[in-house]
């Protein structure tokens, strides 16, 4: 391209947006019935002096990314926002020219930063996390990411070439990719379809016997009716961890509802079930995953079979849990690491610990997750996208990930579950990614400048 492709930021502005769940959803042992919206808007320039704003939008979930048996849903939440204030000063403050893989790669250790001077002023009884760091900062990276592409006439994953980028992958990752670029490790053009992993809550009725008092919003409220109405072949199984007898009969149950269900549902082609099972670390160590897998196998050999990949089972501080190594589940499927993946650092321990892949996530940052998809597929892992229950824009993102990174196999969309009505408007615009066909989103419609959700 002619002309230097750098840009740097003009201005930044943010909002918060509040939304009630439908329906609870319990996850990692906590209730959880509401989210708040972080959208963020950011303006770049480039050096010849065109501009343009871009978009992002995130969940700030903190009952996920910042867990806490001392502080409320509250007190977390407040946390986040008060390092939203600051992290936002300090994109407005980068006056630097570069592609947004750069500014944020510079920008990262300053919002971490940022997160400890905030823990101190507020007195928090926990620190805020690494995690919900990236959290907080991943909406204004996604914007910078969403202006860049608006501003070059391209999608973003056009924009990861050496046309637009100032380094080659060893200048992040180091020696083993030196002469990669990043558009060796992301698809220039989206998957058409993509099956989409439903949510099966720890509190979800599996079918009407279950629910103790109906919603009547026009909406499934079961299971089987959620699979009759999408015809859902991938289920993601939020379990407990801590109950042996309860999490293995849960996977033979949701089994046995989808295997029924699909028996009065005509079937276009062969069946072919797939299920993740999610222990959001709450197993006290490998051994209970192994009973729980050996539990299932012997009561129902199908479920066991149609187990896709395992999500990180026990606590996400793995330097301080080196003896829970997953050498041995790995051999049964794959096991993924999720919460404690922050970095190339704990990337590079999981895999050393045994687990065998890797989960994305946009709440971690549009850099980020490229970045570590990129290493996640030199070191030959399993990889897939995760939601952070994101509605409206946060999804399209989440799904435009999900569809450009090579190996992934699916998507998960669980706003349509738990808060629709924050879909509203976007669920028009986008029909292909917020209504469900065949079990699977319509991700090939992806394909608008910048990360395709607002023009």
């Amino acid at each position: 391209m002619s002309g230097n492709p750098n840009v740097r930021v003009d201005d930044v502005s943010f909002d918060f947006e509040e939304h009630l769940y439908r329906t609870p959803l319990k996850f990692g042992g906590i209730i959880s019935d509401r989210v708040t919206l972080l959208n963020v808007r950011c303006r770049v320039r480039c050096r010849d002096g065109r501009s343009t704003e871009g978009f992002g939008s995130m969940p700030l979930g903190n009952v996920w990314s910042y867990p806490s048996r001392q502080m409320s849903y509250d007190q977390t939440l407040e946390a986040m926002k008060e390092l939203t204030a600051e992290v936002s000063r300090l994109v407005s403050a980068c006056q630097e020219y570069g592609h947004p893989v750069d500014l944020t790669h510079t920008l990262e250790l300053c919002f971490h930063d940022a997160a400890a001077a905030i823990s101190a002023r507020m007195g928090l009884a926990e620190p805020i996390p690494a995690l919900a760091t990236l959290v907080v900062a991943s909406p204004f990276d996604a914007a910078l990411h969403d202006a860049y592409g608006k501003l070059h006439g391209r999608n973003c994953y056009q924009t990861y070439g050496r046309e637009f980028m100032n380094y080659d992958l060893s200048h992040y990752l180091g020696d083993a990719f030196r002469g990669e670029w990043l558009d060796a490790y992301v698809r220039h053009e989206p998957q058409e379809r993509m099956p989409l992993y439903h949510l099966v809550g720890a509190l979800d009725p599996l079918r009407n016997a279950d629910v103790v008092q109906f919603i009547d919003d026009r909406l499934p409220e079961t299971l089987d009716d959620w699979i009759r109405r999408d015809r859902l072949t991938h289920l993601k199984i939020k379990l407990n961890g801590d109950d042996l007898d309860w999490d293995a009969a849960r996977v033979v149950a949701v089994d046995r509802i989808a295997a029924e269900t699909w028996n009065r549902v005509p079937a276009t082609g062969p069946l072919r079930l797939h299920y993740s099972l999610d222990f959001n670390e709450r197993c006290a160590n490998v051994d209970y995953l192994l009973e729980v897998l050996a539990r299932v196998k012997e009561h129902a050999p199908a479920a066991f079979n149609s187990i896709q990949y395992i999500e990180q089972p026990t606590a996400r501080d793995l330097k301080a849990n080196r003896h829970n190594a997953m050498h041995k589940a790995a051999k049964l499927r794959p096991i993924v690491i999720d919460e404690s993946l922050i970095d190339l650092e704990s990337l590079e321990l999981a895999h050393e610990m045994g687990y065998t892949g890797a989960a994305l996530k946009a709440c971690k940052g549009q850099t980020q997750s490229l970045l570590m998809a990129a290493a996640a597929q030199k070191m030959g892992m399993f990889l897939c996208v995760q939601d952070l229950t994101c509605p409206g824009a946060s999804l399209i993102h989440s799904a435009g990930l999900a569809a450009h990174i090579p190996g992934v196999a699916a998507i998960e969309a669980n706003a349509r579950q738990f808060v629709p009505a924050a879909n509203r408007g976007w669920d028009e615009r986008f029909p292909g990614i917020f209504v469900v066909k065949d079990g699977t989103i319509r991700t090939g419609e992806l394909t608008g400048l910048g990360l395709g959700a607002v023009s």
